[in-house]
């Protein structure tokens, strides 16, 4: 058995996900996450801030390793488990209501001296972000509201949109720097009157 052990343990993770993917063996796919269990603990500690959260969060991402990892080609095993967790972290503080909102600092931009004291100033904004959601560019508007305003993942927005994944990311990268520029414009011409 020992010599068996050696074997598992000298492979790469291409081969190791390959002997996972054939056999359905948990002790190699074990083997396979034990080499990365530590920094994957790190980055749920980073995102959750929460030590026990985190260590929850290790072994469901195992658990999900079980079914996804049959499911999806994987030609970067360490990358595409970065991605995993990443993605598990996020679905889990959006799924917490309990947990507070970190305002995304480069979706909106507010002017040093701007203070949302008063209901004008506040349906002020607001008429400016939804006037820059309108001239954003039709996909990345629809990616933008699908994913701020109705918090839907990447995957929810693909299947909503029928855009591959890889365009949904992008919609929303360009959506979000579009808006910002356009906020930013927009919060130039609220200081000029």
């Amino acid at each position: 058995m020992a010599f068996i052990k050696n074997i598992a343990t000298a492979a790469t993770d291409s081969e190791l996900v390959l002997q996972y993917r054939n056999t359905g063996n948990l002790n190699v796919l074990g083997t396979l996450y034990n080499r990365y269990m530590d920094p994957v603990y790190g980055v749920c500690l980073k995102y959750l801030q929460d030590p026990d959260e985190a260590k929850d969060s290790v072994m469901l991402i195992f658990e999900e390793l079980v079914t996804k990892l049959k499911k999806y080609e994987v030609s970067n095993f360490r990358g595409w488990l970065w991605q995993l967790a990443r993605n598990h972290c996020l679905m889990k503080i959006r799924s917490d209501k309990k947990r507070p909102v970190n305002v995304d600092t480069d979706l909106v931009y507010l002017a040093d001296n701007w203070h949302p004291d008063n209901e004008l100033q506040k349906e002020a904004l607001m008429n400016d972000m939804e006037y820059c959601l309108e001239q954003l560019p039709g996909e990345q508007q629809k990616a933008v509201r699908l994913f701020y305003l109705e918090e839907k993942c990447y995957k929810e927005i693909a299947e909503t949109t029928g855009a591959e994944l890889k365009k949904v990311r992008s919609f929303i990268q360009n959506g979000r720097r579009n808006l910002k520029i356009c906020m930013e414009g927009q919060a130039g011409k609220q200081q000029t009157l």
